[in-house]
């Protein structure tokens, strides 16, 4: 895989964020129905990322109410021209030669525009230690690989014995399949992605521990003989001027019932990982006004588990603070706002423009020169 680290430091992925979850609101913890996860909200959003020219779009995956991952970006995929799905994937939900099949009928539908977010969680309803999620994760990345670079499948593992052929799972990108996408702090976690991911997402912190976390992930990554891109998965609130947008920042939180907003962060299935109570330290460092240092503001994550944090301040603020994040290596940017569908149009109006947007599989060469021939009869032929 190239190394990004010498290239223009103006240069990143920048994606959005399709809120399958039923998260999407104009107050954090006070739900209108209007923003309901369903297929004409979301679609449009999607739609929205792909014609003002974000170069992928996070589709999550969680029991909560919403839509099933898979299901919508197959019905989306048709819909859209320019944009990846970074479509999120529970190891251990789909039996691994299915959820092959399903991957490269996607990657064929959207003619390799598909990238994955490897997600390690328990299943909905299940418990395993996590030292048992990420085996079976791991046994799920080894067959999904395998079934993408070799002629036959054939592994024999804790979880898993198969031998098939592996025509079947042939991804229209070719060179390795997807790019997988990780978002991990536990020691297992860490490992998995240096073995086997490429892009490794970090929730919001302060420069230096996220600098710090990306020198980490170098150094297992070198274990295994790897190089890996960075991502940071952030909220972002920008307006003409810094008064406004901490001023909607402000607005955003200001029905919110903190008790509800226990209720919310505890509900998501990672609400007890290390990633979130990193989150939570992060937020009682910071000041009164809930910053923890310039223009990053931790007030989202009162109502939200996972990612708890926002870049808030005037355009200038906004790109200068994801230049600096660009400086220490991040190259692949997941941004949000509340709601999404609005705050999408402030970035790409005052921030968008001025990033160099890369599509990180095509910069890395995973999309054919010529269009693959599709065993699944899916996508143009030659």
């Amino acid at each position: 895989m190239p190394d990004l680290d010498n290239s223009n430091k103006n240069e990143a992925e920048v994606s959005w964020f399709a809120p399958l979850c039923n998260g999407d609101d104009r107050y954090l913890g006070f739900h209108d129905s209007s923003f309901k996860s369903n297929w004409k909200n979301t679609s449009k959003i999607v739609k929205k990322a792909d014609s003002l020219g974000f170069n992928n779009i996070l589709c999550p995956s969680s029991y909560q109410v919403g839509q099933d991952t898979l299901s919508f970006a197959s019905a989306i995929a048709p819909a859209t021209n320019n944009i990846n799905l970074l479509t999120a994937i529970r190891c251990g939900e789909v039996h691994p030669p299915m959820l092959g099949r399903a991957i490269a009928t996607l990657d064929h539908i959207l003619e390799g525009r598909l990238t994955l977010n490897i997600i390690s969680s328990d299943l909905p309803g299940t418990s395993l230690s996590s030292e048992l999620r990420y085996k079976r994760s791991d046994e799920v990345i080894q067959i999904l690989k395998q079934g993408w670079t070799k002629d036959y499948v054939k592994f024999n593992g804790e979880f898993y014995s198969i031998e098939l052929p592996s025509d079947p799972v042939k991804t229209y990108q070719q060179n390795g399949g997807p790019l997988l996408y990780f978002g991990g702090y536990s020691n297992l976690g860490l490992d998995l992605c240096a073995k086997h991911c490429d892009v490794y997402l970090m929730w919001p912190d302060t420069i230096k521990r996220i600098k710090n976390h990306i020198e980490k992930l170098k150094t297992k990554a070198k274990i295994y003989n790897r190089s890996i891109q960075f991502g940071l998965r952030i909220h972002i609130i920008v307006r003409e001027t810094e008064e406004e947008a901490r001023s909607y920042a402000k607005q955003i939180i200001s029905k919110i019932d903190l008790k509800k907003g226990d209720q919310i962060r505890n509900r998501a299935l990672d609400s007890k990982s290390t990633g979130v109570s990193l989150q939570t330290d992060l937020r009682n460092k910071s000041d009164d006004d809930y910053f923890v240092e310039d223009y990053l503001w931790t007030g989202i994550g009162i109502a939200r588990s996972g990612c708890g944090a926002a870049i808030v301040g005037d355009p200038d603020q906004v790109f200068n603070k994801l230049m600096t994040y660009m400086k220490i290596g991040i190259k692949s940017f997941i941004l949000s706002g509340y709601p999404h569908d609005e705050e999408i149009d402030y970035f790409a109006k005052y921030v968008l423009p001025r990033i160099n947007n890369i599509s990180l599989p095509k910069y890395l060469g995973r999309i054919p020169n010529k269009t693959p021939k599709s065993p699944l009869g899916l996508g143009k032929r030659n």
